[in-house]
């Protein structure tokens, strides 16, 4: 090989495979050593070096520097320290190093060695492609890329990202979707795996976050940070809602998103197989939200829960099935959307559920504070439902209802507020550990204390409990865990062998 052919290769492979070009020398080396030693026929190593300004190339036979008292396995290419000083004594040498020997650089090669050279430098730019192509995508997940459907099997459609094949398994496919070779598509980039037989590059169609990334490329305003899209919900291929704010108060951020004569919209429709998209305004207010993604539909009222981050909704008979949707559509989108668990309800069934719950809790404080269900009845309706808001709410919230007098509220108060000490006192004898298990060996209060926290409140529990599960419901390593399992099984083992002596006794 002349090096102006070295050359022409480094540049050729370079500019094709869109690889460094030092990549494609190292690879020529690599090549060319293996073809040298195959050359000589020997298990020799050799070291090739290009010059890469001019494509002059020379061979080297090395030998690895062995310690004087190190056994030689293999002469051909490794010798020891002191044979080296003798052999080369005008170099310097160190155990670890290389010596090495100039070799007649070969011009040209057999077929064999050809073969292996060409195999080497294969395999030498597959990985330097598969290093390019994973260094350029692996920080790209979550992007939308644009491709050509390649080909399409039964499990998954090929799509060419400029050169780079990517996956579109069927399970990211929009509903009802059809791909045809050629078809070019937009899609989210989800993950990016290294494997031996390269990277693989996974696509999504499905994502809610294509909705997102399709409207920043066909709205301005959107790209430009004036709108933003706070949240989108979808059900791939048949609906989808997205909720959008405006920075500025003169543009109408649904509007802008719209298009004129729903030209932007209908694009990014068109991108999605049809989908159909409601764009809502975001409101800060929960309720209000709600209400905007549950449209078409409208509300007449809501009830919120902030504790389990529930609604419930109430709408006409004639606005049910709307709110509802088709299989529950409307609904799962606007609870997706909002973040927001949603009981859509009529207006009768809503009163029936009021009716229920303030049943249940007249019948609670009858019990907790010993009153008659009249006057129990009475403080579910002035909105006392729960001990804690009887006994701390002002007197005078209490003295304003209806029929209370102040012998009453205070009578009240007492019994709310002993009702909530005793709750407290069984509360603590529920997680104060037993005796045993604080003076058991190898127990320290604030391990006992955090065992009957976790209901273990005794060596029995303790004995009970397997390691793995002791470890998962106190955090405490395994270890010890297991020394403190055996220490509270001691008594059953104790137990146990006085009952075999005592069996053994009667037999004798």
């Amino acid at each position: 090989m002349t090096k102006d052919e070295v050359l022409m290769m480094a540049d050729v492979l370079s500019r094709e495979k869109d690889i460094d070009r030092g990549i494609v020398f190292e690879a020529i080396e690599a090549a060319l050593a293996t073809a040298t030693r195959k050359r000589y026929r020997e298990d020799i190593e050799v070291r090739v070096g290009i010059d890469r300004e001019t494509g002059d190339y020379a061979a080297f036979r090395q030998w690895e520097i062995m310690e004087d008292d190190a056994a030689v396995e293999s002469p051909a290419q490794q010798m020891t320290l002191a044979a080296a000083k003798i052999s080369y004594p005008d170099e310097t040498h160190e155990v670890g190093g290389v010596v090495e020997e100039p070799l007649e650089t070969v011009a040209t090669f057999g077929r064999i060695e050809a073969q292996a050279a060409k195999q080497v430098i294969s395999q030498k730019v597959r990985e330097a492609e598969r290093a390019r192509v994973y260094e350029e995508f692996k920080d790209r997940i979550g992007e939308m890329v644009q491709g050509v459907v390649k080909r399409v099997g039964n499990r998954e459609a090929i799509v060419d990202l400029e050169g780079v094949e990517a996956s579109l398994p069927r399970s990211n496919w929009i509903d009802r979707e059809i791909l045809r070779s050629g078809d070019r598509i937009k899609s989210i980039l989800t993950e990016v795996r290294s494997e031996p037989r390269g990277p693989q590059l996974i696509l999504d169609r499905r994502c809610p976050e294509l909705v997102i990334k399709l409207f920043q490329l066909e709205v301005p305003e959107v790209g430009q940070g004036v709108i933003e899209i706070l949240g989108a919900a979808r059900d791939p291929g048949s609906r989808a809602k997205i909720a959008v704010r405006s920075q500025d108060s003169r543009i109408d951020p649904v509007g802008a998103c719209v298009g004129i004569r729903g030209a932007r919209v209908q694009s990014v429709s068109n991108e999605i197989n049809l989908e159909r998209i409601d764009i809502i305004t975001w409101a800060e207010n929960p309720a209000e939200f709600v209400i905007k993604a549950l449209q078409p539909a409208e509300v007449d009222s809501i009830l919120v829960d902030e504790e389990s981050r529930s609604m419930d909704v109430v709408v006409e008979e004639n606005q049910l099935s709307l709110a509802i949707g088709r299989g529950g559509q409307n609904v799962r989108l606007a609870s997706d959307l909002t973040g927001w668990e949603l009981n859509i309800m009529t207006d009768d069934a809503a009163a029936e559920k009021a009716e229920q719950e303030a049943q249940q809790a007249s019948e609670r404080l009858m019990t907790q504070l010993n009153i008659d269900s009249e006057v129990a009845g009475v403080l579910v309706e002035e909105g006392f439902v729960t001990p804690e808001e009887v006994a701390y709410v002002p007197v005078q919230e209490l003295l304003d209802v209806e029929g209370f007098d102040e012998e009453l509220v205070e009578q009240l108060r007492d019994r709310a507020r002993d009702f909530l000490d005793i709750r407290e006192i069984a509360e603590l004898e529920r997680t104060r550990p037993e005796p045993d298990l604080q003076t058991m060996e190898g127990m320290d209060d604030e391990t006992a204390a955090l065992f009957a926290s976790n209901g273990i409140r005794s060596m029995e529990a303790v004995a009970e409990c397997a390691t793995d599960e002791l470890v998962e419901l106190t955090g405490i390593d395994a270890e010890r865990a297991s020394e403190l399992i055996m220490t509270a099984r001691a008594p059953w083992f104790a137990e146990a062998q006085a009952d075999d002596t005592q069996a053994e006794t009667k037999e004798a």
